[in-house]
């Protein structure tokens, strides 16, 4: 495994939140931060959100919160919101949403689990951990709650850790897109680019595996220089309008570092001979 280069993870650390699913390319002219390092299950009202452009992902997300509104004892439409404002980068909000529903639910370990996304994408990492590690328990161990932990952990830059919590998580839920897409992440955090393309390959070929996998995908083969195909990887499953705005995100990002050439040979960690 090659060694952690800080400066390269703390660039890409800019665009992860609570699983490592980044939700940058996802969200059409947006350039919120997701991923968040998204883990775990998102309700069904809200799995669609991801593939809404920036001005429909916000219409739909003030629908979802004057639901909650009405009922903010609801579970699944609290889930459902607070996912939503972190997808648009009001995690101050979502944390807060997310507080009310543990409350409500104080003993329900996805509730749990998603209080500890909210926390992690709020800065609160070490909090994020104790409220995640809380909600696992030994004797019923619960695959999200593997997968958010190493989410943090990954955030914490304690990348071993994280790992075998993704691991842990497949060999309860195997082949599930979402844990292998973090594996592939925490790759890209520690500057393997190649062994999380690997990943990410894997992790789009998996049933259930939504756009935010793909345009993952599409990041880490953009970080190795393939601009084509990350362009036509990023473009697959979305309207023109989306992919244009996204594939203009792309390149933004791309050229802070002034260069490909630069990017790999200052960034990336050498090879010993």
């Amino acid at each position: 495994m090659r060694m952690q280069n800080p400066g390269f993870a703390n660039r890409l650390q800019i665009m992860a939140t609570a699983g490592l699913v980044l939700a940058a390319l996802a969200l059409t002219g947006c350039a919120s931060s997701k991923k968040e390092l998204t883990t775990g299950s998102i309700p069904k009202a809200n799995r669609q959100l991801d593939a809404l452009s920036g001005p429909q992902l916000s219409r739909a997300v003030d629908g979802i919160g004057q639901a909650y509104e009405r009922n903010p004892r609801d579970r699944n439409t609290g889930l459902s919101y607070a996912n939503g404002l972190m997808m648009t980068g009001r995690n101050t909000q979502a944390l807060a949403v997310m507080q009310q529903v543990a409350i409500a639910h104080p003993s329900d370990r996805e509730v749990l689990a998603a209080l500890g996304k909210a926390q992690a994408a709020a800065g609160q990492l070490e909090k994020a951990l104790g409220t995640i590690q809380r909600a696992q328990t030994p004797d019923r161990p619960d695959w999200r709650l593997y997968s958010a932990e190493g989410a943090v952990l990954d955030q914490l830059g304690r990348s071993s850790e994280a790992r075998s919590r993704y691991r842990m998580a497949l060999q309860i839920q195997p082949n599930d897109p979402s844990v292998i897409s973090n594996m592939g992440m925490s790759f890209v955090l520690s500057g393997d680019l190649k062994t999380a393309e690997d990943y990410l390959r894997q992790a789009s070929q998996q049933p259930g595996a939504d756009s935010r996998v793909r345009q993952n995908l599409a990041l880490v083969v953009g970080l190795q220089g393939r601009f084509q195909e990350a362009e036509q990887l990023a473009a697959q499953e979305l309207d023109p309008q989306q992919a244009a705005a996204n594939l203009q995100y792309l390149r933004g990002m791309l050229a802070q570092q002034n260069s490909w050439k630069q990017l790999s040979t200052q960034d990336m960690p050498k090879k010993k001979s």
